[in-house]
């Protein structure tokens, strides 16, 4: 059998599609999008507004490789084929944004993008007019994957669906396979890679036998693998489990219902109406509107987190809808601190995206035999997410987790994008100081001309709010891995103008990550786990900035370093 995957394996991290989708908005080619000139177009666009790399791409196959993603999920208008017997005019016109399009670049949270990818992937059939190369009836392949989770959970107790058991058995299943078969086979791969004493060589063989089976390459069924679980996942109905997925237990009764719902199409119109405007979901019906509602209500009870519905109204699926974004806000902000208070227990793991942030790698296999990604294309964004885990490990914060962090972070406390501008990327406050944490993965001479204003802006302006209220200390530390000393002249000099002339001084440290991971690690396996320490640390960089230039400054920087490395591993040495 044919291999489905959701989504598309050229843009494997779903929420780029939303910054594809934003940068063409606003561009004269959204309509216009066929034909070679137009797709190197698109590809140029896509990397103005750092979307992709442009490198060597001497086929331009970037451009039309986003056009077919975005028209595959509906977020743009597909061409409509002929044979369908429905006219372009009467779906819309040929690559423009579609209503689910447009609700997605409106979306400000990740909730609300989530939702975007649900309807998407809802209304997403196949076999179907744009995906006919397929020898089974029409079927939904997000319910279908959720069935199985479902009937794995009632079995087992645990809805997990572990990575290889997607690709060699459910994204070969479809609607016309006996669910309790599908699970059983689920079952007996599982069993037996368990029962293997060598995991990586059952894997290797198991893909080369399906591969030999049915006639693909056997990398085939790791991409398309590795592909639908990142859909799902931008979907907010599934989050990780090692290398796989569970079910969300907050939307489990949603679940049930939207699998309840085994309608398939009625026509191809009917299909590209739902394509591009989105699925209906259960939840703009009132009725699994408000059961929905009571079953959320029910688990904050469960959790003791307060909540008081009132007199809010819930006549309609879009009263209710508030109501319910209110309390999966709450829900979330209740898991993200129990996620921080986790982040001390995992410390090694935190320093390991470090290093792949350093060596700008891909993956890295931990001590444990746990596998962690930086995606190429994210790299900013788990540069500021890994700084964010690196001072919530260190757990002193007088501040929430999320107040911390001005980046979006999805149901797995992973990265979407980057923090916005016109901020901070990170804010730690502490019971005495504050920290305001800025990164870039710039190197050059540009480096200056991108962070110098940003960042003294910033801090002025963390200072002059403290100065007003708390009376705290701001203190701000840019971290990349390798200082300009252009940047560390700017942050040396460390003045800036308010805006009635008033000269501020400010306290910025420049380091690299390296020197950051080292004093990280030094006060994790010290056992001399203070942040007065770090604090320290920025007192005594910033004491020497007045009798050296920046590049002497640099190295006067990685000696304090050094030293306080030493000093813990001594201290950690006399504690043992």
């Amino acid at each position: 059998m044919k291999p489905w995957h959701l989504g598309n394996t050229t843009v494997r991290s779903p929420f780029r599609l939303r910054e594809g989708l934003v940068a063409l908005s606003t561009s004269p080619l959204q309509g216009n999008l066929r034909g070679r000139e137009q797709e190197i177009a698109l590809r140029r666009l896509l990397g103005e507004h750092g979307i992709v790399g442009l490198g060597d791409d001497e086929t331009y196959s970037v451009g039309r490789k986003w056009r077919s993603a975005l028209n595959k999920l509906g977020f743009l208008y597909p061409e409509i084929p002929a044979a369908s017997g429905i006219t372009q005019a009467e779906i819309g016109q040929i690559d423009t944004i579609t209503p689910n399009g447009w609700r997605l670049i409106r979306a400000d949270t990740v909730p609300a993008m989530q939702e975007c990818f649900l309807r998407a992937l809802a209304a997403h059939y196949i076999p179907s007019v744009l995906e006919k190369n397929f020898d089974f009836s029409v079927f939904s392949p997000l319910r279908h994957t959720l069935s199985v989770m479902l009937e794995l959970e009632r079995l087992t107790g645990e809805s997990r669906l572990n990575f290889i058991e997607m690709g060699l058995v459910v994204q070969l299943t479809n609607g016309d396979d006996d669910l309790a078969e599908i699970v059983d086979r689920v079952l007996d791969l599982r069993a037996r890679r368990a029962a293997s004493a060598n995991k990586r060589k059952f894997d290797r063989q198991a893909r080369d036998e399906a591969a030999q089976l049915h006639g693909y390459a056997p990398g085939t069924f790791n991409d398309y693998a590795d592909t639908n679980l990142r859909y799902l996942k931008a979907t907010g109905l599934v989050q990780s489990k090692g290398r796989g997925l569970s079910l969300v237990p907050e939307k489990h009764l949603f679940i049930e219902r939207l699998i309840a719902e085994t309608g398939v199409p009625e026509s191809d119109r009917d299909y590209f109406v739902a394509l591009c405007n989105g699925a209906a979901l259960p939840t703009d019906n009132q009725d699994s509107a408000l059961a929905v509602l009571d079953d959320l209500l029910q688990q904050l009870k469960n959790r003791g987190i307060p909540f008081n519905v009132g007199g809010k109204p819930t006549d309609t699926p879009a009263d209710i809808e508030i109501i319910r974004h209110q309390i999966e806000a709450l829900l979330a902000e209740a898991n993200e601190e129990a996620y921080a208070v986790q982040q001390a227990a995992v410390w090694e793991e935190i320093a390991a995206y470090m290093e792949l942030i350093i060596t700008r790698g891909n993956r890295k296999t931990l001590s444990n035999g746990d596998e962690i990604e930086v995606p190429k294309a994210e790299a900013p964004a788990y540069f500021e997410w890994v700084l964010w885990r690196a001072f919530l490990a260190i757990n002193s914060l007088a501040n929430k987790p999320y107040e911390a962090r001005r980046f979006k972070i999805d149901q797995d406390f992973l990265p979407v994008g980057t923090a916005p501008g016109n901020g901070p990327d990170l804010i730690f406050e502490f019971e005495d100081f504050v920290l305001v944490v800025e990164v870039t993965l710039t190197t050059n001479s540009r480096q200056e001309a991108a962070e110098g204003e940003p960042v003294r802006r910033h801090v002025a302006d963390l200072v002059a709010s403290h100065q007003e209220q708390s009376g705290k200390s701001v203190y701000g530390l840019f971290i990349a891995n390798k200082i300009d000393s252009n940047t560390a002249e700017t942050f040396r000099i460390g003045v800036w103008y308010t805006n009635a002339d008033e000269k501020m001084r400010l306290d910025i440290i420049p380091i690299t990550l390296a020197q950051f991971k080292k004093v990280f690690e030094a006060l994790f396996a010290s056992g001399q786990v203070d942040v007065g320490l770090i604090r320290d640390l920025l007192e005594q960089c910033g004491s020497l900035r007045k009798t050296h230039e920046a590049p002497a400054w640099k190295q006067e920087i990685a000696g304090v370093v050094e030293r306080t490395v030493g000093q813990l591993s001594n201290a950690g040495q006399a504690f043992t």
